[in-house]
Order: C-alpha cells, then structure tokens, then sequence
C-alpha cells in the first residue's frame, strides 16, 4: 500500500537580520508553532518538518540545495513572516527543482485593536512581505499553488493536504517505471504518446516487454501458490457465476496463476504501473481481468491496450488518493443513457475497473468475453457507489502534454444489469453530458481516464501546476464558447 508518511515536506520562513535579534526569536518561535499545528493536522498527509528561519541570500540557497538532494522531501511551504527582500530569494528559487507551496498566513489571527503597536507591525509584516515575494516569483516564472487563510483554519490546512497529495504524486513519478506488456491496440491513436517527452516532463519512464516475458514468470508459480490465492478469492469475494466446480476452479486457478506471475514481474522490476493488450496475449491462457483489478487495488496504475499515460496517471491519482476515503481506478466512457433530462454515462471496461471503488462487496465471476480469443476470464463484478468523482484524462497534443478533468456526480443505477458481467460506474457528468462531452471532446480527451472518489479536482490542478503542463477544467460552471477560447489562447501559450 502507498504510505505519504514517508514523505515530508519542509515549512520555510523568511525573514531579514534588520529586524534584529529579539524579533527573530519571535518569528522562529511563531513559525515552530504554525510548522507544528500543520504536522499535527489530519488533513495534512505528509510530515511537516520545520527549518531555521532564513535571513541571507547564501542561507536561502543553501536550503533550496539540500531540499534538491533529500530523497524523502518532496516541497517546501514558503511564509514570509516579515518583509524579506525578494533579490534574496533570485539564487535558490533559481535552482530549487522540487516544488512548493506559498502560504499566505499569519502568526496572529486577529488585529489586536488595543495593544497594536509599531512592534507589532515590524514583526506581523506577512500582508505585505508575502506580496514581495510572490512578485520574485512571478518574474521568475516560478509554478506553485498560493494559499490564503489563517493557518489553523480548516479550509486551509485541506488546501495545504491537497498539495501535499500533488507533490507526493509527483515525487513518486520521479524515476517511476511503467511496464508495457506487449505493445498498444493497433492502429489507436490516442493512447500513444512520446515516451521521451513523457519522461523528460513527468518523471517517469516506460519500457515494452514481450508477453513472452511475463508467461515465463506465470508458469514459475507453484501450484501451492495458486491454491492458496484461489482459497484467499473465495474467501474475500461473493462466488458468481462460472466459479463453482472443476471448470470454476481451473478457471480461477489461471487467474491466481496470471496475478502472481504479473506481481512478481511488477515488484521485482521495480514498476509502479503497467498496461497489457487483448491483441497480445501469446502464451496466456486469459485476458488477465481479476489480476489487473486487484493489482490496482494495492496500488499499481493501470492503462488497457496499451496506454502507458493512463497508467502512470491512474497511479498518480492512486498515490493522491492514499488514506482517503473513496476509491481509484482505471475507467472508459463505454456508452450513453440519452433521454432528455436525464443523460447518464455508463463507465466500465471488458474486466480492468479497481474494486477499490465497488460498493459492497464484489461478486467474483467468470463469463465469455467475446474478444481476445482466449479462455473465460474471471473478473469481479459491481456498481460504484452513488456521490461526487472526477474523470480525467492525460494526453499528448504532439507540443505539450493536456491534462483534463471532467467533475460528475456517481448515481445508483436505475435498474439491475444482470446480463452485464463487469464492473460498472454510472455517472451525470458536470454540467450536463451535452455540455461536458462536448467539452471533453473539443479538448481532445482520451476514451480511457482515471476516475476517483477520493479527492477534488483542485488536487489534479496542483498536479499540473507542479508538472508544467496543461490543464483543462470541466465543471458546473463549463461554457462551451469559453473553452474554445481558452483552447486556442492555449495554443499560443504553449508554443514553441
């Protein structure tokens, strides 16, 4: 499982020595105390580790260094408590390559109306110093996200968890590895990409292996291994159809054997997601469906067909998701509920959707599938639990990767679907499935995205802000003359 724990972040303080010795006590004791009710918040998921307050140009440079070599920091919170000359910052904003935060606080909540003095004013000088700042910043070009609010203050703090969540996807991709199990779906355009461009931007890489290379690794596994998987299946999940008497039974065997086999391969490369293809299954006895899902579900992204973005972007969104509640999974818009005032998405795939998002426990089954021309694949089978989710959607415009999030509102289905044997998401995109798939498609958004429950879109936002790539927001307030307008202006932001 993904722990944030393990990261931190470091809450930094800027200052200046013309205040004097006494004053910057002060400032040292304020900042402690604001570093330490944030490690202490639940909505902070990362630890927060405070650094002395920082009063010279060589100091400054010297942390934004050491932040660079320190595997476990993954950005730092910058807090101007005083006026803190911003040329100060020019060197080590200049080479800090891990990304930050500028909030935007106090160390007082309030204005004390009768005790307010010029003491008080050279020492709570934040309104102001943070605006110097934030001004090197811009000039510099500098990506971060700004939060304002007192920092005690709930909104705050879920504001300052949800960077955190960012900039610990972010650090993850870094060096991350995607393991592409055979090629894409021929002749698909939207799931290729440029894999150095993807590894220069994002982080992470992706490497192509022969499906011949995962069946050595499956038929390694031993028939003790696979008995105990199987007895772990029928333990955890409802028994469906196709699962009971020898015919079930070899069936579930050949997916415990496809599970072990893939997690072994996964883990001992060092992989952190991957995709398989149903064009490419040489040496399989199934389209590995219960495998993927329950790989997702400790985990692992996952793309289908091939598509190495969705997968690493449905990690991402998996380490943003860590210890929340509401699940993650590869998701695709498969087809429509079209009357009139009552428009509906119904979102699933041929076996690969993460149980981390079933409501109630899933019903294992195993059923024909019609493609692939391979045995009947097991698959757990569910609905999706009605309430807010997000889908969206990582793709190359050929200049410059576009990140899109459509926000929709997870509805029970109306009726039961017994004659659909995969897991299933209905979903009311945000404003309407006219506006919104109008949108999704004018920004040229992939048929496969990342869905969760889990967080809002302002996580992704932050996301692509810490990244430098492109980023296209579907919401309640989407307006299809606005978007187009913002996607050509777009085009000529991001030409080169």
């Amino acid at each position: 499982m993904i722990d944030l724990k393990r990261f931190e972040v470091w809450f930094v303080t800027g200052s200046q020595s013309l205040y004097g010795t006494e004053t910057l006590k002060k400032v040292a004791a304020n900042s402690q105390r604001i570093a330490a009710a944030l490690e202490a918040a639940a909505a902070v998921p990362v630890r927060v580790v405070f650094k002395p307050v920082l009063t010279t140009p060589d100091a400054i440079a010297q942390l934004c260094r050491e932040a660079n070599n320190a595997p476990h920091c993954i950005g730092l919170i910058c807090w101007m408590h005083t006026f803190s000359p911003a040329k100060m910052w020019i060197a080590g904003l200049t080479s800090l390559r891990k990304p930050f935060v500028h909030l935007h606080t106090q160390a007082n909540r309030e204005i004390p109306w009768g005790a307010i003095d010029m003491n008080f004013m050279n020492l709570n000088q934040a309104a102001h110093g943070d605006r110097e700042f934030g001004f090197i910043c811009s000039r510099l070009r500098k990506n971060r996200a700004v939060v304002v609010g007192y920092y005690e203050d709930a909104d705050v703090q879920a504001e300052l968890g949800l960077w955190a969540r960012a900039a610990a996807a972010w650090a993850d991709a870094q060096g991350g590895r995607v393991a592409r199990f055979g090629d894409n779906m021929r002749e698909v355009a939207v799931t290729e990409g440029d894999k150095v461009e993807a590894q220069i931007r994002l982080g992470y890489s992706v490497s192509g292996y022969g499906v011949g290379d995962l069946v050595k690794i499956v038929n390694e596994v031993t028939d003790a291994e696979t008995a105990a998987l199987v007895k772990e299946y029928r333990a955890t999940y409802k028994l469906g159809p196709g699962t009971q008497g020898d015919a079930g039974t070899q069936g579930l065997r050949t997916a415990a054997k496809l599970e072990l086999g893939m997690r072994a391969f996964l883990t001992q490369g060092g992989f952190k997601a991957f995709t398989t293809t149903f064009e490419d299954l040489h040496g399989l006895e199934q389209l590995p469906g219960l495998a993927v899902q329950r790989l997702m579900a400790s985990g692992f992204g996952f793309g289908a067909e091939g598509d190495w973005k969705t997968a690493a972007l449905v990690r991402a969104m998996k380490v943003m998701a860590a210890g929340l509640k509401g699940g993650t999974s590869f998701m695709e818009d498969y087809t429509y509920h079209l009357v009139p005032g009552k428009m509906l998405v119904l979102g699933a795939h041929m076996l690969e959707v993460c149980p981390s998002i079933a409501a109630g426990k899933a019903s294992l089954e195993i059923h024909p599938l019609g493609i692939g021309g391979k045995a009947d694949p097991a698959r757990l089978v569910f609905n999706v639990p009605a309430g807010a989710a997000l889908n969206a959607s990582l793709v190359d415009m050929g200049n410059r990767f576009r990140l899109i999030v459509n926000e929709v509102d997870c509805v029970k289905p109306a009726q039961p679907l017994p004659k659909l044997p995969v897991a299933r998401a209905l979903w009311a995109p945000r404003p309407d499935l006219k506006v919104a798939a109008a949108a999704w498609i004018l920004a040229g958004g992939a048929h496969h995205t990342g869905f969760t429950q889990a967080f809002p879109a302002q996580c992704l936002e932050m996301f692509a802000e810490i990244a430098s790539i492109e980023y296209i927001h579907i919401g309640a307030d989407a307006d299809l003359r606005q978007l187009k307008n913002e996607l050509r202006w777009n085009e000529a932001a991001y030409a080169r």
